[in-house]
C-alpha cells in the first residue's frame, strides 16, 4: 500500500468519526509513510512518534489511532503526533500547542 492510498482510506473513515488529518499535508504524509514502515517492520501500524516494542500486545495502546488520540484531540485539538486533529485546530480557531505524552512511562520500556 502507498501512503497516498492509506491517506484516502483513513481520511474517509476518520472524518466520519470527527477526526481530521492535519492541514500540514507534508507532515501527514511523512507520518503515514512511517506507519507503513512500522507495519512492514512489526506487522502492525504502531504510532510513528513512539518507540514500539515489536510485541503487538504490549503496543496495543499505540496502534494507530492510539488510545490517547481521543483525550489529546479533546483537550488540545491534536493528537500527540499532530496526525489527527479537530476541525477547529485545522481552521486555526484554537492554537497549535505542544501535546504532552500520555503514555505511562512503564509502557515505554
Amino acid at each position: 500500500m502507498t501512503s497516498e492510498k492509506l491517506y484516502e482510506m483513513l481520511k474517509k473513515n476518520q472524518e466520519a468519526k470527527g477526526y481530521f488529518f492535519s492541514k500540514h499535508k507534508e507532515r501527514v504524509m511523512e507520518l503515514l509513510e512511517a506507519l507503513l514502515h512500522n507495519k512492514e517492520r512489526y506487522g502492525y501500524m504502531a504510532c510513528p512518534c513512539r518507540l514500539a516494542s515489536g510485541d503487538r500486545e504490549k503496543d496495543a495502546d499505540i496502534l494507530c489511532p492510539c488510545v490517547y488520540r481521543e483525550p489529546d484531540v479533546t483537550e488540545f485539538g491534536s493528537c500527540y503526533c499532530n496526525l489527527y486533529v479537530s476541525e477547529d485546530w485545522n481552521q486555526a480557531k484554537i492554537p497549535e500547542t505542544y501535546v504532552p505524552e500520555r503514555r505511562p512511562v512503564e509502557k515505554m520500556f
